[in-house]
């Protein structure tokens, strides 16, 4: 009898230890994933192909962190940057925005340079051959707006070569240019070279030779005090590399 209690002690003891190990383990699970980081990345609208490549790649090689990606004209991701939204990271399609966040921009570098294109509809229905021929009579034709970096590019090419041209809405991001004309709402609009080629067969491309004297150049930067600014460092550094850079050129980015 004596050893049968002894037999059944043991058994307790090791079931209490096991249950133990099980509750350690369970608490331990909600702790692994509130340690998760998400690392805030705000990009101009051109650069979502690329960026969500770089960031997939980025999380491959940094278990437990997580890039939130936020795309859109990089005058509006300044105004929003500067109203409280949560920005690790900001990429902006042109030095300008770059500089309107001022001293919260911690060292900016530039990692690619992009050119304008003009696009129509597959097969350029319209006989679209040079940027003059945006105002041509039955032409509906869409820019960006002159705050966001591909608008301030047209209004460059407008001074460069004495041609105003008579669009017929002002978009808040290359996105919704091209949106306009690969839908059918426009003719003709002004992008980025990677838009067009990221548009494949969705459109045509004309380019002017005055668009070769305009050329934005797209900086980075961590912003000041944010929450996972050393992460935001490391993610500049992915952009930087040669495998980032190399996602950059096959879109059709320039070299910084």
């Amino acid at each position: 009898m004596k050893k049968v209690l002894a037999a059944v002690a043991v058994a307790a003891s090791v079931m209490a230890v096991a249950s133990g190990c099980s509750s350690s383990e369970d608490a331990s699970s909600p702790s692994s994933s509130a340690t998760q980081t998400t690392l805030n990345v705000s990009a101009a609208a051109s650069l979502k192909k690329t960026f969500s490549a770089i960031a997939d790649e980025f999380q491959k090689q940094h278990p437990g962190t997580k890039v939130s990606l936020s795309f859109d004209g990089s005058s509006t991701l300044v105004n929003q940057i500067k109203q409280g939204s949560p920005a690790d990271v900001f990429a902006s399609a042109d030095e300008k925005n770059m500089a309107k966040l001022g001293e919260s921009a911690v060292d900016p570098k530039v990692f690619a340079t992009n050119t304008l294109v003009i696009v129509t509809a597959p097969g350029n229905p319209k006989g679209i051959k040079s940027f003059a021929d945006l105002n041509k009579p039955g032409v509906t034709t869409v820019v960006c707006q002159s705050a966001q970096p591909c608008g301030n590019a047209t209004d460059t090419v407008e001074r460069n070569t004495g041609i105003t041209v008579d669009a017929a809405s002002e978009e808040q991001s290359v996105t919704a240019v091209l949106t306009k004309v690969t839908s059918g709402q426009a003719d003709a609009g002004v992008v980025y070279v990677t838009d067009a080629k990221g548009a494949g067969d969705k459109v045509a491309t004309v380019v002017d030779p005055a668009f070769a004297a305009v050329v934005n150049s797209y900086p980075i930067t961590t912003v000041r005090d944010a929450a996972n600014e050393s992460v935001g460092t490391e993610f500049i550094d992915a952009v930087l590399s040669p495998a980032g850079q190399q996602i950059l050129q096959e879109a059709g980015f320039g070299k910084p």
